[in-house]
This record gives structure tokens, sequence and C-alpha cells, in this order.
């Protein structure tokens, strides 16, 4: 009789166990593929819970830091009285709207000798927007960015000053910080060369939810299961990560050009050692200077700010669901909420309201000395000037 009942319990939990097994297969059967592997669902499947969150992420610097052309779009970023760039009397580029789409064309001396179309843009816009077209499974730059700045278009950056070229490379390195995956085949060709082929049809642009916040194929089964359960489970929950955790978690696209890669970062997951990816710069502010250009993790860590508190991190000041790069006002904010006692000079209260921007005296504009452009018509080089990151008391004047 015993052994009757066991036996009972046993199929008993056998059958439990397979009406839940068939229930998150059945869940996980609706769910719709990702590239990068089973334990993804995409930010498609995201919105279904986070409508809210995932509308202003959209629009968001990092939600737009890579996406494709949409000729309508490009459009309104066209200068209104110049569509060309003149390199001198012979040579020019002009970006041309045409049956298949929009170009930039190459001419010398009234003939065209390149088009290419507009394929992806890079950037949110904010200071610049830069270009790139599909050539097979590679990818390159186009020749002119255009400058919120001046809202025109100039040479992009790194460009001969003197011709057009249209043959400058993009990499999977750099869609590891402007996108969030792309299918990659290296072959050897020599000692010393690899050759990289990538797979148009496999980028995920922008930074998307899984990126920060980790796969979510079995977060999306249990709470599809489990809608009662409000706590989030099997998803990167950043207050529960330790302060390197979260510096890392930002650290893999805003810690500088100057890091060796070891693995491929696309393969991060939050709660990772970064370490463990890049080859660290150990000069930091010992005796190095981090450019302004993707060193804000460095610079914030230089900062007395950071060294004097055990707590702050890139998400004391940053909530990436937001959209409100430009606000100096709430930024300011935030910077009050840690110094509401701090006294100031006359010559710097005679500067005006200081509760509505700390930014532009603590954390003012910097040129990048990475980064310049060449405007037509100009022989100097202007300069990309981008937000310092390393917080500190600077010259009244400056």
């Amino acid at each position: 009789m015993k052994g009757t009942k066991r036996i009972l319990h046993i199929l008993a939990a056998m059958a439990i166990v397979i009406i839940v097994l068939s229930r998150c297969m059945n869940v996980a059967g609706q769910l719709p593929k990702d590239i990068r592997g089973e334990a993804y669902t995409g930010a498609a499947t995201c919105i279904k819970c986070h409508k809210d969150l995932s509308q202003s992420y959209a629009h968001s610097p990092h939600g737009s830091t890579s996406k494709p052309v949409a000729d309508a779009q490009l459009l309104k970023v066209f200068a209104a009285d110049s569509n060309s760039f003149l390199f001198d009397a012979h040579q020019k580029v002009v970006i041309e709207k045409r049956d298949s789409g929009i170009f930039q064309v190459a001419y010398q001396d009234g003939k065209a000798l390149r088009a290419q179309k507009f394929d992806i843009q890079f950037g949110s816009g904010e200071k610049a927007y830069t270009y790139a077209y599909w050539q097979g499974k590679k990818l390159y730059e186009l020749p002119l960015s255009y400058f919120a700045a001046i809202q025109n278009w100039a040479i992009s950056p790194g460009f001969p000053r003197d011709r057009f070229y249209y043959d400058r490379g993009i990499t999977s390195r750099c869609l590891e910080c402007h996108g969030s995956y792309v299918e990659k085949k290296l072959s050897q060709k020599s000692a010393f060369v690899i050759d990289e082929e990538m797979e148009k049809g496999s980028l995920i642009y922008g930074i998307d939810c899984e990126r920060c916040h980790g796969p979510g194929k079995q977060h999306v089964i249990f709470h599809t299961e489990n809608p009662e359960e409000k706590t989030a489970k099997f998803i990167a929950i950043y207050k529960k990560l330790s302060r390197k955790q979260k510096m890392d978690a930002c650290s893999v696209c805003h810690s500088g050009n100057t890091l060796v890669t070891q693995k491929s970062v696309f393969g991060f997951k939050p709660g990772d050692n970064l370490d463990e990816y890049y080859q660290q710069d150990f000069v930091g502010f010992g005796g190095g200077n981090p450019d302004v250009h993707g060193n804000q993790a460095s610079m914030l860590r230089g900062s007395n700010c950071y060294r004097k508190s055990e707590t702050m991190t890139c998400q004391s000041c940053h909530n990436t669901h937001e959209s409100i790069k430009g606000n100096l006002t709430i930024y300011s904010q935030r910077c009050i909420s840690c110094h509401q006692t701090t006294r100031h000079s006359k010559a710097t209260l005679a500067k005006g309201s200081l509760s509505t921007n700390c930014i532009d005296c603590h954390m003012p504009k910097e040129p990048s000395k990475l980064i310049t452009f060449q405007q037509a018509g100009k022989n100097d080089l202007s300069a990309y000037l981008l937000r310092s990151h390393h917080i500190a008391i600077y010259p009244v004047n400056k």
C-alpha cells in the first residue's frame, strides 16, 4: 500500500513538472528568435511589458547610436543652403537624391567619379551624424558627416583634407559600441593581416535592452507564467550590482579607444568582470591624459566626487532610459543633491544662477584631441567639443 502511494506521489510530481515545462516550452515557442542565441528574446519582446521605458529609450542617445538610414529622416538634416562640400576648385562631394536613395557623389571637374548610398547613420545627432555604406559584407565610412554645431556638412573626422575618400573601413569593433550585435567571420590572409566580413542582416542597431540588462528570455518566460510576481527575476538589476560591476557595465563603451580587446564585448553581460574583455590602461590619471571622446568612465574615476564617495557611479547622474541630453537644469539638481552647502566666490556668484547650471563650470566642454573636422573654405581644423567627465573646480574664466 505504501509502495502504491509512493508511486502515485512520484507520478503526480512528474505530471506537475511536465505541465510546468510544457507551459514554459509553449511560451518559449511563441517568442521571436534572436541571432545572439537561445537565451535572448529581442527588444520587441521587452516592449510588450515595458512600453513606456522602451519608447523613451528608443529616442535616447544609446538607443539611437546607430540606425538604418531612412530617406525622409535624412532629408531633415540637409542644410537649407548647402548640399555639397568643395575640397577645391576641382573636387567636391554632393549630397544627391536619386531613385534608389540618397548618395554622397564625388565630382572631379564636373564629372561624377563615385557615388555611394547612405546605408547607416552613427550618432544620435546631438553633436553629429556620421554615415556608412555597405559593399558586400564590408562596411565603409562616407567622406562627409553632418555636424550640429555648424548645421552643415564637413569632412568626416580623420579623412584627408585635400581629396574625397571612400575606403575607410568600419569594423565590428566600432559596432561593439554603436550596436548590439553583428555576426562576423575572420580569415587569416597573411601572417599580419586578418580579413573580416560582417553579415548585414545580422546587425542589431543601437544599444538594445538586452545589451545592458543581459539575456531576457528566461525573464520573459517566468513573468509570463507568474504575472502576479512584481519583483524582476532572471534579469540584471543594477541596484544589486557592486560598484565595480556598475562601472564595468558602462565602461564597456565609455572607457576610451586605447584599450586592447582580448575578446569581443558583444559577449559582456552585467555582472561580468570587464578586465577579462579589455587589457586595461593603467596610466589613467596617474600620468595619462584621457581624451574627452569616449573616456567618460576613466575621467569620472579621476574626479574627487568619485574618489571621495563610496557609492557614486555613472548611474548617480544618468538614467539611460531618459532622453534629457543637454538639460543642464536637471543634471545640476543631481549635483545639488550631494552639494547642498557648497560655497562659491563672489566672482563665481556673479556669473548667474548656480542652481540651474553647475555643469558648464564643473564639467566644461573641451576639444577632443582625437577628433576634429574640416569645414569647406577654412584652412584650420574645427574643434569637436565634448563634455568633460572629470568633475573639478576649473578656472573661473574658462
